[in-house]
């Protein structure tokens, strides 16, 4: 094993800084995400107007319902890499690599073709209000035009992490995030173009973090380096890729749906809940930074530890992730009820823009601790092959459960507050259920019955 290969390599070493060392880079990537688009309502918020920052806000859940389909495929296409690599199989690990780029570039062109010709229907469907909508249908399909730097972009970054590599695309996402914010300031103070330079900005800085990680997938380690001749389908490949990857598929589509449900009620309250929520979603974001480093560190730690059949240590790793998860988001959601006004303010300062976002935060911050633990344990059982498990619990409770009550309860109690309260009760419902499998299945098996 050469000094690359172990620094990546997740079956030896201590649990906890090999976690933390994976982690660490995905939390300052995640924070420059989150950064950048941040920066984009703030710019547009601050510098064009509120009808402009409901517009962004208002396709946010559009775009994650569209993409997170092909990210959920593209995650149980790194539970494959990662179980390959652990187990040191170089010749299905390239094949892995290779149909997975495959499927990113077919996903970029449904993508396209999807977003730029359904996004003034859907987001009709969506009751997008009138003074809203053609901002909305600009910045969506700008944004869509893009889907191939976005998409490869995660493709890219998904194979180095799940060989453990979380160090590079942390610099190629830095370097992205500056483009980003230097684009908007351009586009729209200087240039004074309007909501759609966002998304341009956007997909720019996106074709350029995917170039760079192409760019080192192609100079890395020859057991996963990436030729472009050998870009093409492996049936039996694909199915593994298809088989653990769309439950997650499916897990992201159901949360997103539900978003856009709930998105749908929201916008029924007029634009100024619209951008209040708006708002708050970009600060919420920052809470899923711990979350999500933690469960693409724990999907990793697990699927490369059970494919090298170190089961004990799959479970050491496993509980020092989720606590390490609960911990950190219920302390930023304690500082984010405390200071929800201030933050709010700062992306616009209308009164009621305020009220609607600081409304939401401070019902479902206080119960971060259990979004964590949800997240953490599905990304676990995805590790495991399991993945199938959290689809169906979250099919139950993230969109069932979750629109169902805000189908029933909004008609009979016309306020705003219940469909805040939709989120920590269906948080509540998984995770006991999560908790209650994770404690009796044997899931460290999974590969062996996959």
């Amino acid at each position: 094993m050469n000094a690359a290969e172990s620094k990546t390599l997740m079956t030896s070493g201590p649990i906890w800084k090999k976690i933390i060392m994976f982690a660490l880079p995905l939390f300052l990537g995640n924070l420059f995400q989150q950064l950048y688009n941040t920066a984009d309502s703030l710019i547009v918020g601050n510098f064009l107007d509120s009808n402009a920052l409901a517009a962004v806000s208002s396709s946010g859940n559009l775009i994650f319902l569209m993409v997170g389909f092909f990210n959920g495929i593209a995650m149980g296409a790194g539970v494959v890499i990662a179980r390959y690599y652990g187990a040191r199989n170089t010749e299905n690990l390239q094949k892995a690599i290779h149909t997975t780029i495959s499927l990113g570039l077919a996903a970029s062109a449904v993508l396209t073709l999807a977003g730029v010709i359904l996004a003034p229907q859907i987001l009709v469907w969506m009751g997008t209000p009138k003074d809203v909508l053609p901002q909305s249908i600009t910045y969506f399909r700008i944004y869509f035009a893009g889907s191939l730097g976005f998409v490869m972009y995660n493709v890219f970054v998904g194979i180095l992490q799940s060989v453990g590599d979380s160090r590079h695309p942390l610099v190629y996402l830095i370097i992205s995030s500056v483009v980003n914010v230097v684009l908007d300031l351009f586009f729209i103070i200087v240039l004074h173009l309007g909501v759609g330079s966002a998304a341009l900005a956007t997909i720019i800085s996106q074709f350029l973090s995917a170039l760079l990680c192409l760019g080192k997938l192609k100079r890395c380690p020859l057991e996963y380096r990436v030729y472009i001749n050998k870009i093409r389908f492996d049936k039996a490949m694909l199915g593994r890729i298809i088989n653990n990857g769309l439950p997650a598929g499916f897990q992201n589509s159901i949360i997103a749906f539900a978003n856009v449900i709930l998105q749908t009620n929201i916008n029924a309250f007029g634009k100024m809940a619209v951008a209040g929520c708006g708002a708050y979603s970009k600060i919420e974001g920052f809470v899923f930074l711990p979350i999500n480093c933690f469960t693409l560190a724990l999907t990793t730690f697990v699927s490369q530890n059970l494919g090298a059949g170190e089961y004990d240590r799959a479970k050491k790793g496993a509980r020092f992730g989720l606590l390490c998860s609960m911990l950190i988001a219920e302390l930023i959601g304690v500082l984010i009820y405390s200071f929800a006004p201030a933050l709010i303010s700062a992306f616009n300062s209308e009164a009621h823009v305020i009220q609607y976002g600081t409304a939401q935060a401070r019902t479902v911050t206080l119960f971060y601790f259990l979004l964590a633990l949800s997240h953490c344990i599905a990304a676990i059982l995805r590790g495991s092959g399991h993945a199938s498990v959290p689809m169906l619990v979250m099919l139950v409770f993230w969109c069932i459960v979750r629109v169902s009550y805000i189908s029933v309860i909004v008609k009979f109690i016309p306020d705003i507050q219940v469909i805040f309260w939709a989120y920590p009760l269906t948080w509540f419902l998984s995770s006991v259920v999560f908790v209650i499998y994770y404690k009796k299945a044997d899931w460290v098996h999974g590969f062996e019955r996959v």
